[in-house]
């Protein structure tokens, strides 16, 4: 069954509303197919923005509104692989040394 909710792009993986999810990790290739088709970025972090924007071949802007994922809705969640100290503000180059993964959520029910 075909939805027509676009994918949102999540600089952390985060549940944003009650229901049953899928969560899967992916290879950089499919987080680029899932934005071929248009996106909507939850991104709030300007290196994570910058990085998500080299990594995935499009432009991924700042966006600090909040998200409620609907049911059939894929979100791409980028997420550190490690976590850094509170309040700090990494640049591209450290979290590309923390080092990342790729998620695909799916909200479904």
């Amino acid at each position: 069954m075909p939805f027509d909710f676009p994918v949102a792009v999540l600089g952390s993986s985060i549940i944003t509303a009650n229901g049953l999810f899928s969560r899967r990790a992916i290879p950089a290739q499919r987080a680029k197919e899932l934005v071929e088709g248009g996106f909507i970025s939850y991104v709030g972090h300007p290196a994570t923005c910058e990085i998500l924007t080299s990594l995935l071949g499009v432009e991924v802007p700042m966006n600090r509104g909040q998200f409620s994922q609907e049911v059939g809705q894929k979100a791409l969640v980028f997420k550190l692989n490690g976590r850094p100290a509170p309040g700090v503000e990494l640049s591209k180059e450290e979290l590309e040394e923390i080092g990342f993964s790729f998620f695909e959520l799916t909200r479904l029910s």
